[in-house]
């Protein structure tokens, strides 16, 4: 691809040294993105937003904050009352992680809607599910920091996980605690890994965009561009409409910043840590959910898997299977648009994460077993049955000929 020609001599000069400037213009106003893009797509440079925010905050953090189980809870109270703006940056980096899943799980939803793990871009979706789990570690970690009730039983109860493993399990655990407890040596392992982390997401986030730009955006319709009139440059297009809902979103974050701080909390993590006294019930972040009921749906042996490592499998399966969904679903159509039967299991699917969330919260007896085991049971028969079913079956409509063909009959028919 040939450089543009620069008219500033400064930049020229840099940009023939190292052609950064180059590298820009390449990735905006010299990437074609298909014209019918709609405010779906604007959550993926969201989250590209969010995960900034975090990592600007979290440096700032860290200067106040003391990694040991003596003095963590304390340096955090400081952080809130003595640190200039220390409140400001601690809600922000504390709601970020929230906005942060959030945008990101709207972002996959929407690529399961419009089929965007479709050949060309299973690469593309397969990071993607890399990030969502970097994510979900980081997040964990950044939980335990703070070093309240909640923070010292839910770093007991999920490393305790991988105690279900055989043979290795109990090392699994040991390395992770740095000895027999959750302790100091725990606190410091997950505090320099939460450092560590955003950086290893950062240099995915890289790759998800390299692969991004090789294959080219999907769209709503689903219908690769063929011809120049089907696609428009990214700037100032797209950049325009990326900013107007950014500026929706960040009113959004906002809200919760200054008004409902505390919104995604809880309570009991606001206690100090007490390795003494079991809070009654212990439950992950409100983004852990719907894993969590996955993983406490599974109260029965699975031939000779024993119940407890069969629920630990489910969990990891259950984000594992997205990895190839791509080849899960066979159906030559992308969007869900043109598939009037799958679109009714897409959002059945949709419900069904949702409802598995609420029973995450819940505790785990009565009826609230039943209904996460039925729960968890569509889940997978979604992907592993319905999916590659529908892909045989179902008759789909026919697809446009062309992107800027069905921008056009759009605007006629307007």
């Amino acid at each position: 691809m040939s450089s543009p020609e620069w008219n500033n001599p400064v930049v020229k000069w840099v940009d023939d040294r190292l052609p950064v400037f180059s590298l820009m213009h390449h990735s905006t106003a010299g990437y074609p993105t298909p014209r019918n893009l709609s405010y779906w797509w604007n959550f993926g440079s969201l989250a590209l937003t969010v995960l900034i925010v975090m990592v600007v905050t979290g440096i700032f953090l860290v200067m106040s904050y003391t990694p040991h189980v003596d003095m963590a809870f304390d340096s955090v109270e400081r952080i809130m009352r003595d640190v200039n703006y220390g409140w400001l940056i601690r809600y922000i980096h504390m709601n970020g992680a929230s906005m942060f899943f959030i945008v990101v799980y709207i972002h996959i939803f929407r690529g399961l809607y419009y089929g965007s793990y479709k050949g060309p871009r299973e690469i593309l979706w397969i990071l993607g599910v890399v990030i969502l789990l970097l994510m979900m570690g980081t997040a964990f970690m950044g939980y335990v920091l703070p070093w309240g009730q909640m923070s010292l039983w839910g770093a007991t109860v999920i490393t305790n996980l991988f105690s279900a493993f055989p043979i290795v399990g109990d090392f699994i655990v040991t390395l992770l605690w740095g000895g027999f407890s959750v302790d100091n040596p725990t606190l410091n392992r997950f505090f320099s890994l939460h450092y560590l982390l955003p950086f290893v997401l950062f240099a995915v986030v890289g790759l998800h965009l390299w692969a991004l730009h090789a294959v080219k955006s999907n769209n709503p319709l689903g219908v690769e561009m063929k011809q120049p009139e089907d696609s428009i440059p990214f700037h100032p297009y797209f950049t325009i409409k990326d900013l107007f809902g950014m500026g929706l979103f960040f009113m959004f974050f906002l809200f919760f910043v200054f008004w409902a701080p505390n919104f995604f909390g809880e309570p009991d993590n606001y206690i100090p840590a007490n390795p003494m006294v079991t809070p009654p019930h212990i439950v992950p972040e409100w983004y852990f959910l719907p894993f969590y009921a996955i993983l406490r749906a599974i109260t029965f042996d699975i031939f000779i898997i024993p119940a407890k490592l069969g629920g630990v499998l489910a969990m990891f399966a259950s984000i594992i299977l997205l990895m190839v969904l791509p080849w899960l679903d066979r159906s030559k159509v992308k969007s869900c648009k043109f598939r009037p039967v799958y679109k009714w299991f897409f959002w059945i699917l949709f419900l069904d994460c949702i409802f598995l969330g609420y029973l995450g919260k819940k505790p785990a007896e009565g009826s609230y077993i039943i209904m996460a085991q039925l729960a968890t049971l569509y889940y997978f028969a979604h992907f592993l049955v319905i999916l590659p079913l529908m892909s045989k079956i179902e008759k789909v409509v026919d697809l446009p000929e062309s992107i800027s063909a069905a921008v056009l009959k759009k605007s006629e028919d307007a």
